[in-house]
């Protein structure tokens, strides 16, 4: 018998893994977005998210066989079960990534290409998309295009234009002269309602009252007070310069708020605009004004809910330098609950807890009032250029996530700095 002939072996035995995956996946929810109309996870899905990121088969080679054992199969479908959470959250994501892709008008590359991972890392780093994902999602397709984006090299060849640079350096001398220091007064009454009611959702009277006063203006750091809007974290400037019209940007090394050019100003929320001179020139004066404004911000409500975070990020400032290595918190009759809540979200972080029981003051300790306040800046401004002012609903919002990004961002840097030192530990 030759040994084409020879009858077949036994077959193997076991579960078809695509069998394995469709069977998990069924039992998730939330996973649309990543599912083709049959049910299972769409091919992208699997190559890009499921296998790489999931179940891993380069640290699991027994589970990437195309049968698998009774024993295999139950390792699988625990890990992507176990995985819900994350991949419900991606899926989520990747809608917020596609409709701000749709936003900026880009149409390069396939998004499930260019999002899937990204959306997995940004469900892992935040959760489900919360009031700022429209933001957050901004900053990651600006991190994936870059300057590819439409409307950015318009803007960029618009603003490198001699005459059309020449006129808009005018134009900013122009506004930054005619500030004048605010004449009003910030109504305290209402501004402490808000902070004692915005985190149970019933500070629409006070945030009105603030708006209508103009207190946001009000209480914005004086123009003309050196180191104001230095010691919120806003600018490295005793006193903030006129901006320069700019012609590059990067999302690496931005600089804070008030230091950034009219271009690295609307680099990262810059929606897709048309071919037109009058068009740029429309978005290139509305952000002059905006930057001659108090706070360097349009809107009265983008301008109060700035307000009410300095005022409830007191409790997270720095101690004096000659001050004792943890500052004494006000007492607590003169604190309101929108400060509590910030402080004891922060304080209940581990490093932080550490830091403070130590008397130490290491970096991701330190600087964390300003970094929300930087960081609340930025959403707000990329709110209004979105035409989507804040409302009273949002103020806690705002607040705690601004915080909740900034213990993300400095929980990474400990854990970096953790394993770098078990690293050489073991060496």
């Amino acid at each position: 018998m030759t040994a084409d002939a020879r009858p077949p072996g036994p077959p193997a035995r076991g579960l078809p893994r695509s069998l394995v995956i469709a069977r998990a996946w069924g039992r998730l929810t939330g996973v649309g977005p990543l599912t083709n109309p049959t049910g299972v996870p769409l091919a992208r899905t699997t190559k890009l998210l499921i296998d790489p990121l999931v179940i891993r088969p380069s640290v699991r080679p027994h589970l990437a066989h195309a049968v698998l054992s009774d024993e295999s199969a139950g390792e699988l479908e625990a890990l992507l079960l176990a995985a819900r959470s994350d991949l419900a959250a991606t899926a989520a994501w990747f809608t917020a990534l596609k409709r701000a892709r749709r936003r900026a008008g880009i149409t390069q590359g396939n998004p499930q290409d260019l999002y899937f991972q990204r959306a997995f890392e940004l469900a892992r780093r935040h959760g489900p998309p919360a009031h700022d994902a429209p933001d957050i999602a901004a900053t990651t397709l600006a991190e994936v295009h870059g300057d590819n984006r439409p409307g950015l090299a318009e803007l960029r060849a618009h603003l490198i234009d001699p005459a059309v640079a020449a006129r808009v350096g005018r134009e900013i001398a122009a506004a930054w002269a005619r500030r004048t220091p605010p004449t009003d007064a910030v109504a305290d009454d209402a501004l402490r309602l808000l902070l004692d009611s915005c985190a149970n959702g019933s500070g629409a009277e006070a945030f009105t009252a603030l708006v209508a006063s103009r207190s946001g203006s009000a209480g914005s750091p004086p123009a003309d007070r050196p180191g104001a809007a230095r010691a919120l974290g806003l600018t490295e400037k005793d006193l903030p310069l006129p901006p320069e019209p700019g012609t590059s940007a990067t999302k690496t090394a931005m600089p804070p708020p008030f230091d950034r050019s009219l271009f690295e100003r609307l680099f990262a929320s810059f929606a897709a605009v048309a071919d037109s001179g009058d068009v740029l020139d429309d978005v290139v004066r509305d952000e002059i004004h905006r930057t001659a404004g108090a706070w360097q911000l349009a809107e009265e409500q983008s301008r109060v809910v700035l307000l009410a975070a300095a005022e409830a990020s007191a409790v997270l400032a720095d101690p004096a330098p000659e001050g004792p290595a943890v500052a004494v918190d006000p007492a607590p009759a003169a604190m309101t609950d929108a400060a509590r809540r910030l402080r004891g979200r922060w304080r209940r972080e581990p490093f932080v807890h550490h830091a403070l029981r130590l008397g130490g003051s290491p970096a991701t300790a330190r600087g964390v009032r300003e970094a929300l306040l930087r960081r609340l800046w930025v959403r707000l401004h990329g709110r209004e250029l979105r035409g989507d002012a804040a409302q009273a609903d949002d103020v806690w919002a705002l607040l705690d996530g601004a915080l909740r990004s900034v213990i993300l961002d400095r929980r990474g840097i400990v854990k970096a700095s953790l394993t770098r030192d078990a690293l050489e530990e073991a060496a």
